[in-house]
């Protein structure tokens, strides 16, 4: 329990300690940036990160078009690559829906034009077109589709989330997105929190490895995590 990195830490403390700190950095009006891969959507956690956004502790997200497509998915389709998020089973022709997902958003041409026309009307991508969150999904040589808004080329992209850290960024919060995560934490200047959550303790010791110094690692299932931070955040909200 005394290391840096161990799945038997207290994690509820640390986790206090992160939402005290959250709750400063908007108090001081600068910004938190969060960096999330698309396991959030399979463990339901969607309305945790739009009650972030909407109320002031997520000004930026870094992600990937596996997040984008899974929360747009969810909302149209209430699947997660076909699976149907309130029974946990496949659904007939669910295997189509991460497709279809990305088509309906290309023929409205991007997602905030998918917002305005009426056709995404709730989850993640479409707080953060309300909340005036800036987003910057960064391609993959993976991606299927992707979504119009990502960026394929890479240099463009690191360009973009280089512009996004320096623009008042003061905490990061990186989310189960190991990729995204180690690209995230290569960019930040060194007065910059950085919180790696993630279950295997291996991915959040990489960050440290490639020179993140200041990063708080905690070995925990990401779900969960955002459960409990957002938990404590909503009770710091109702006692004032």
């Amino acid at each position: 329990m005394g290391s840096t990195v161990s799945a038997e830490k207290p994690n509820p403390r640390l986790i206090h300690e992160i939402a005290t700190r959250m709750r400063e950095i908007r108090a001081a009006r600068h910004k938190i940036l969060v960096v999330s891969g698309p396991v959030l959507i399979h463990t339901g956690t969607q309305p945790e990160m739009e009650w972030l956004i909407e109320h002031g502790y997520m000004q930026a997200l870094f992600a990937g078009n596996g997040l984008g497509a899974h929360d747009i998915e969810a909302v149209l389709f209430g699947t997660s690559l076909g699976v149907s998020l309130k029974d946990g089973v496949p659904m007939e022709g669910g295997h189509e829906h991460h497709l279809r997902a990305i088509n309906m958003i290309r023929r409205a041409g991007s997602i905030r034009a998918a917002v305005e026309q009426g056709v995404l009307r709730s989850g993640i991508m479409h707080a953060c077109m309300r909340h005036g969150v800036e987003v910057v999904l960064a391609g993959s040589i993976r991606d299927d589709g992707p979504l119009p808004d990502v960026i394929t080329d890479t240099q463009v992209a690191q360009n973009e989330m280089r512009r996004v850290v320096r623009s008042g960024v003061k905490l990061v919060l990186i989310l189960a997105s190991m990729l995204h995560g180690i690209a995230t934490g290569n960019l930040l200047p060194a007065d910059v929190t950085t919180v790696a959550v993630d279950i295997e303790p291996a991915v959040v010791t990489k960050l440290s490895d490639r020179g993140t110094f200041q990063n708080i690692s905690v070995v925990a299932d990401a779900g969960s995590f955002l459960r409990e931070l957002v938990r404590q955040l909503a009770e710091a909200e109702h006692t004032g």
